[in-house]
């Protein structure tokens, strides 16, 4: 009877040791994956430049001073770039922001560069509202978008804009690294940025996906976006960097993903701020990916590895096979974390004690995100519809 008993055990605890070493199997897969792309990423060499460098304007839409805003926006007034001129946008005429650019003004008083200031709503993207009251000023038909916690190289807008050669390009878009202040909130937003984020839009690229777009730079032609209907397209949307390729691709342009790297400040306040940030973009994930977004969780190497050993305890003679996996998607995931300390003079162990934290709070906001469609942006709450459509809460 005890023999029959233990048998019986060992067949209700097999199951569950086959799901768990699944799930470790899936865990070691994608972090080894995801760290090759990275890496493989990080060797790309940059095209031979185009000798032909056409007229740009720069489109930077502000809104309030943030941290060393005037560090990030001299490093755009300082490009190696024989013609360009800059745009400043603000939808408020007390907004902080105007006084940062009337330094930059007066210490470059050779480089174009043009203000606007106008309230006027076009949609509920408030960004994409201040580019359109900003594009009347914009002289050249090169556009480059970029945010306003960016700051870069000065070859940047000969980076960006060298792929535009190719008349199949419509978008030209970015990587980033993100490069935290002091908080315990941004280094911790940061890390969702540099070792989740980027790293799977990379594993995406490397399978030959082409549908990222990001914020942080966006370069394409006047006619281009004259095609898909101007920044009215995407007034409304969540996600407009999303939405503008997507309208690209559908005219039969290619998204090309430049091989510079560009840096953004990651500043959060405070717990709420961080989250909030972070739920904010987790459902713009849920809204592009409905179907394949429940299996997001996947790609949270370190929570499913560490699932998957317990569901392998019960079984003694997996236990060899279950800790071999663990300790290979752990070394994967220490990869993730080191490989983007290699482009940026930050403390290589400073913020390894957060990992475990770090991945933790991505599986909560992302089992959160299933349970809300309102998100709050620059102060302010919107629900987000099943298409990606911001609406006021009525």
């Amino acid at each position: 009877m005890k023999d029959t008993a233990g048998l019986s055990m060992a067949i209700n605890h097999l199951p569950m040791a086959v799901i768990g070493l699944v799930c470790l199997g899936v865990a070691v897969c994608y972090g080894l994956l995801t760290l090759t792309a990275v890496l493989t990423w990080r060797m790309r060499r940059p095209s031979p430049r185009a000798s032909s460098r056409p007229p740009a304007t720069l489109l930077k839409p502000l809104c309030g001073a943030e941290p060393s805003l005037y560090a990030h926006l001299r490093t755009f007034c300082q490009q190696d770039y024989p013609d360009f001129q800059i745009v400043f946008g603000v939808r408020d005429p007390a907004d902080p922001a105007l006084a940062v650019v009337q330094r930059l003004i007066a210490e470059f008083p050779s480089l174009p560069i043009d203000v606007v200031v106008n309230p006027r709503l076009h949609g509920s993207n408030y960004k994409i509202g201040n580019l359109i009251n900003m594009l009347e000023l914009a002289r050249h038909d090169v556009l480059i978008i970029a945010d306003s916690d960016t700051f870069v190289s000065p070859d940047y807008l000969s980076c960006v804009t060298e792929p535009l050669s190719d008349p199949g390009v419509g978008l030209v878009t970015c990587v980033y690294c993100d490069v935290p202040t002091n908080a315990i909130w941004s280094r911790l937003g940061a890390m969702y940025i540099n070792e989740w984020y980027i790293p799977s839009a990379l594993l995406a690229a490397f399978f030959g996906h082409r549908s990222y777009a990001s914020g942080q730079t966006l370069c394409l032609r006047r006619q281009t976006l004259d095609r898909i209907g101007g920044f009215g397209a995407m007034a409304n949307h969540l996600a407009d960097d999303h939405r503008l390729g997507e309208l690209i691709r559908g005219l039969g342009l290619r998204i090309e993903l430049s091989p510079t790297v560009v840096m953004a400040e990651h500043h959060e306040a405070d717990w709420d701020s961080l989250t909030r940030h972070e739920l904010r973009w987790m459902r713009t994930l849920h809204t592009l990916r409905p179907r394949s977004f429940r299996a997001i969780f996947l790609t949270f190497s370190l929570p499913l590895a560490f699932g998957g050993l317990l569901l392998t305890a019960a079984e003694p003679a997996l236990s060899t096979t279950a800790w071999t996996l663990f300790l290979a998607a752990g070394a994967a995931r220490l990869g993730l974390y080191f490989s983007h300390r290699m482009q940026v003079d930050r403390s290589a162990f400073g913020d390894l004690w957060l990992l475990p934290a770090r991945d933790l709070l991505l599986c909560w906001v992302w089992l959160r995100s299933f349970f809300t469609s309102r998100v709050t942006w620059r102060g302010d709450e919107f629900d987000v519809d099943a298409n990606g459509i911001m609406h006021r809460p009525s």
